[in-house]
């Protein structure tokens, strides 16, 4: 019931994150609905291809879909009246997409029986794959590569599930809650992971 219920509210999050850069970067309906689709489901199409799953399993996820379908019509039909901008609520969606995938993903991979490296690999890509796939397309850096702490909290998760410390439903939740705070306070107070630049002579 976890999966299926964090399956859903993963979708929704990444669809509607990606149609809100899509209309940020001013794109036409059909890219708001190819962005939004993409965001939804990279990470998942990804995550099976390193894990030797076919992708074609995707397709199977009819209801996915059509939550994401429907997720993008009301964001492109009401963008300000129920979003404003991105800076106030992208975000937001970015990281309830993050924390819900990452432990979908580890969940998957869990159920594969593959050994805890890997359960890490399924969270890390499947919570971080679809915004990465998101922002090369729209012209911008990954998220994930430059901002404040973001996949290391879907790590996080991988760890607890593939350790087999996190497991019943009700922990999954809350997992999910705490790792939906853990990005949002990253991006509130700017916490980063240790970086060095190398300056040109």
């Amino acid at each position: 019931m976890a999966w299926e219920v964090l399956s859903a509210i993963g979708t929704i999050a990444f669809a509607v994150s990606g149609a809100i850069i899509a209309m940020e970067e001013e794109y036409d309906i059909f890219g708001v609905y190819l962005l939004g689709v993409v965001t939804a489901f990279g990470g998942g199409a990804i995550r099976n291809l390193l894990i030797g799953v076919p992708v074609s399993a995707l397709w199977e996820q009819e209801m996915m879909f059509q939550l994401a379908l429907i997720a993008i019509t009301v964001v492109f039909l009401f963008p300000h009246r129920l979003l404003g901008h991105w800076n106030r609520w992208g975000h937001f969606f970015d990281a309830i997409g993050l924390s819900a995938f990452a432990v979908q993903g580890a969940m998957y991979a869990v159920e594969l029986e593959l050994p805890v490296y890997a359960v890490v690999v399924a969270a890390v890509l499947t919570g971080s794959g679809g915004g990465m796939v998101r922002d090369i397309l729209a012209g911008r850096k990954p998220l994930v590569l430059r901002a404040e702490i973001y996949a290391v909290w879907a790590a996080v998760a991988g760890l607890l599930i593939g350790f087999d410390i996190v497991r019943t439903d009700t922990l999954l939740y809350i997992l999910f809650v705490t790792i939906t705070v853990l990005r949002i306070l990253s991006y509130t107070f700017k916490w980063r992971l240790p970086a060095r630049k190398i300056l040109s002579s």
